[in-house]
């Protein structure tokens, strides 16, 4: 049998433009109680943090002071557009493709929890963001957690919103289920599990999107943590030859 904890850690501190992310968020995770009775990290467990703390402390806070310069903003991140869609309110919703690969609603670009004025862009390299965040928690707790940075999207034909991997490092985030066999000995023929983003799910269901917990762990899934940062959330975004997505809105 597996067991999946996930636990959202309170007193994790109000982030802000160059904090050590490591050291604002180590004593939180060092002050979790497990049912066990066990305390803090262990091997396996795999770390997950909103992008939005990543972002702020890696300073990519800039001005939006009316909707002209949000939109300039969004343009600003805009690799791609998907589609437009125009809203009651005279403003336009935008679905683009931005420079970290994401295909998101205004470009991942967010004005929730931050000052008036002002947006919030995605952490420049999320991987990198996860590599590094690794890193500083290896240092200060000891072993090598996984990291997962993570982001809140939509997806086609679906309602609501889910959070995803959007930065990773020592998690394998495809785990491939390809060549195994079913209960009716069938072999797999297509499975590739999104295992970062699942964990990202779960991971926000602990954390809650107005709770005010960013941070939360996950444990159970050793088996997906790596020695090796891997090559991040990156192998997540399918290619464009891949997109039919793509394909269909060309056509």
């Amino acid at each position: 049998m597996t067991m999946l904890l996930a636990q959202a850690p309170d007193g994790v501190p109000t982030i802000t433009g160059g904090d050590d992310l490591a050291a604002r968020i180590a004593p939180a995770l060092q002050a979790l109680i497990w049912p066990d009775g066990s305390t803090g990290l262990a091997e396996g467990d795999i770390v997950v943090v909103a992008s939005k703390i990543v972002a702020k402390a890696e300073r990519r806070l800039v001005a939006a002071r009316d909707d002209a310069e949000r939109d300039a903003v969004i343009a600003g991140q805009t690799v791609r557009v998907v589609a437009e869609r125009p809203r009651p309110d005279g403003s336009v919703l935008r679905i683009v493709e931005n420079p970290q690969g994401l295909v998101m609603a205004a470009a991942g670009v967010d004005t929730s929890d931050v000052p008036l004025g002002t947006a919030l862009l995605l952490p420049e390299d999320p991987d990198a963001s996860a590599r590094s965040l690794r890193r500083g928690l290896a240092a200060r707790l000891g072993g090598r957690p996984g990291v997962l940075v993570t982001d809140t999207v939509g997806r086609p034909w679906r309602q609501g919103v889910a959070d995803i991997a959007i930065g990773a490092a020592g998690v394998m985030v495809l785990e491939d289920m390809r060549g195994r066999t079913d209960a009716y000995g069938r072999q797999l023929r297509s499975s590739v599990v999104a295992a970062a983003d699942e964990i990202a799910a779960a991971a926000e269901l602990a954390k809650g999107k107005v709770s005010g917990r960013p941070v939360a762990v996950v444990r159970g899934l050793g088996h997906l943590v790596t020695a090796e940062d891997g090559p991040g959330a990156r192998a997540l975004v399918r290619p464009p030859e891949e997109d039919l997505f793509r394909v269909a809105h060309e056509d």
